[in-house]
């Protein structure tokens, strides 16, 4: 479980394709701390599983599934990847309740810069327009925003970045046609199969 409260900025440092899976590697300063082998991890929003660890490094296993259904597939040495450790029970739930379970890619669509803010249009598959709210909550690659705006036509979400959110994650290098990780409020989920699962 995360919180979607973006810790720290990685970058992938080593890619080993196999033929259905993937080992990254991902260096990191002043994050790891107390991590363990098999702790989970969340790069980008998906939960991972680190495998090794040294103080600056993790690698993680990635398989054929994971690759097909998020952004993942298109990290290359050198890109740069927003990790957060498992939250804590003890810790307070400052963005919302995140899986790391993607529930579809995105593409970044248009960027405009503000003097303090900067909106971001995402496309995003058509079947999760329907768990978005404006003022709700989104996921983007592992971030928890504010919906801002919904264009249902365009199957679009707008959300606004403070300077903070731009500086402390990957968000601030994003460009057009950059695909996302993208998750979708697990409650308007649980609803709606509550709902379908009660009128049968």
């Amino acid at each position: 479980m995360f919180t979607g409260l973006v810790q720290a900025v990685g970058e992938v440092t080593t890619v080993t394709r196999g033929a259905d899976s993937a080992v990254f590697t991902f260096t990191v300063e002043d994050f790891l701390g107390d991590t363990k082998v098999g702790d989970s991890i969340s790069v980008n929003g998906v939960c991972l599983t680190a495998i090794s660890l040294t103080e600056n490094t993790f690698d993680v296993d990635v398989m054929v599934q994971t690759l097909k259904l998020t952004s993942l597939d298109h990290l290359a040495v050198g890109s740069f990847v927003n990790l957060e450790l498992a939250a804590k029970v003890s810790d307070r739930l400052g963005g919302h309740i995140v899986q790391g379970h993607v529930d579809g890619v995105g593409e970044i669509t248009g960027i405009e810069p503000g003097e303090k803010w900067q909106r971001v249009d995402i496309s995003l598959p058509g079947h999760l327009m329907k768990y978005l709210q404006p003022q709700g909550s989104i996921c983007v690659d592992g971030t928890s925003l504010t919906v801002g705006e919904l264009n249902d036509g365009e199957n679009s979400v707008s959300v606004w970045l403070i300077p903070e959110t731009l500086r402390k994650t990957n968000l601030g290098r994003l460009s057009v046609e950059t695909r996302v990780n993208i998750e979708v409020d697990v409650l308007a989920k649980y609803v709606e199969r509550l709902l379908k699962r009660g009128s049968e």
